[in-house]
């Protein structure tokens, strides 16, 4: 399985002068293609563009959110990375346990319904209105308990 490295970078938020470029747009679009090439000139391959929310402090005890442009970019992981065929060390402590994966949830049969008492169960209790309780209507005058 192949293993990939991301960087997240700012989109620009005003063009460059290009030569021969006259439109604003031109001017926006020239300097996301000078960004793009010059990634790619690293090695990093262009993803997507992101529109994400950005918690800011305002003041003294408040926060806004600004919504923040950015360019997501990928390459392969280099040597640091750890190799598929290595394995981490198993933690031999007490408290490590496996934890079951999807695979394993689905693979194991449900578990049997829980058997039939035969014993009959008690009716459920009713309220009388000498209870105490009642049915929320206040402006009922011939509510006992008014």
């Amino acid at each position: 399985m192949q293993r990939y490295e991301y960087k997240v970078v700012p989109a620009p938020q005003k063009g460059t002068k290009a030569k021969g470029v006259k439109t604003p747009e031109g001017r926006f679009a020239a300097s996301i293609e000078q960004l793009l090439n010059q990634m790619g000139q690293e090695g990093w391959e262009y993803q997507r563009a992101e529109l994400l929310p950005s918690e800011e402090r305002a003041g003294l005890t408040g926060s806004t959110t600004n919504w923040r442009n950015v360019l997501v970019f990928r390459r392969a992981a280099g040597d640091e990375a750890i190799p598929e065929t290595e394995t981490p060390e198993a933690d031999t402590s007490p408290t490590a346990r496996a934890v079951p994966g999807p695979q394993d949830v689905l693979a194991t049969p449900p578990a049997a319904p829980a058997p039939i008492s035969e014993k009959p169960q008690d009716p459920p209790l009713s309220l009388k209105p000498s209870d105490g309780v009642t049915d929320g209507n206040a402006d009922d005058p011939s509510d006992p308990t008014r």
